[in-house]
């Protein structure tokens, strides 16, 4: 590898530079996974919906070299962490846990799909990235929201969680408001406008995720 540093890299990545000694197949095809969690476990969640929306919308983009792949955290039955577990549980636990982490380490980058619950992001999700540290360091993330004011106030509390956890979160996010692109505040019909977002937040995760992999 090159003596270069880590803000030339990080800088070459996304803005290009001087490629002439990069060797051929690195351009244009940057073979990542990027993961959509649906970051809701509550019965009847609305979260199911927006996922596969991100998620065909991402597909439909046909990015070359870029795979991607959605993940329900309510199929990962993970304890509240620090509690106290019967010797039953403790197996169940141990076994959601790894399966967890093993899942989130996978990928490049993440697309968080984040309801807001009391101006925060849902404590099941802040749960589950309680778990992880180095499954998810130096690697990118964006989010989609959906609120009352389209989970705006969850993505903020995100950004301070995932900062901790050395994730990279993208500007430009994408939020649902349940007024306006839910009927009944249930059945998802999101308005035309949100595919400008959400180009614009793909571009952006590709572009940190394919960067910061040259760092890991």
């Amino acid at each position: 590898m090159r003596n270069t540093s880590f803000i030339s890299r990080i800088s070459n990545a996304l803005f290009g530079g001087n490629t002439q000694t990069q060797p051929t197949e690195e351009k244009g095809k940057l073979n990542m996974k990027i993961g959509i969690i649906s970051g809701s476990v509550r019965e009847g969640r609305n979260s199911a919906a927006v996922t596969e929306w991100i998620h065909d919308f991402a597909v439909k983009r046909n990015d070359e070299g870029v795979e991607y792949e959605m993940v329900a955290l309510a199929d990962y039955d993970l304890p509240l962490l620090g509690s106290k577990l019967s010797a039953e549980r403790q197996a169940e636990a141990g076994a959601a846990i790894q399966a967890w982490s093993a899942k989130i380490a996978s990928f490049d980058g993440y697309i968080f799909v984040t309801p807001e619950y009391n101006h925060a992001v849902g404590g099941a999700l802040k749960n589950a990235l309680d778990f992880l540290k180095p499954e998810v360091a130096d690697k990118a993330a964006g989010f989609v929201g959906y609120g009352s004011l389209g989970g705006a106030r969850a993505h903020e509390n995100m950004r301070v969680i995932l900062g901790e956890l050395s994730v990279a979160t993208v500007h430009t996010t994408v939020n649902f408001s349940l007024m306006t692109d839910f009927e009944n505040m249930s059945n998802f019909v999101p308005n035309d406008y949100h595919a400008g977002n959400a180009t614009a937040m793909f571009d952006e995760v590709i572009k940190w995720s394919g960067a910061l992999k040259t760092i890991r």
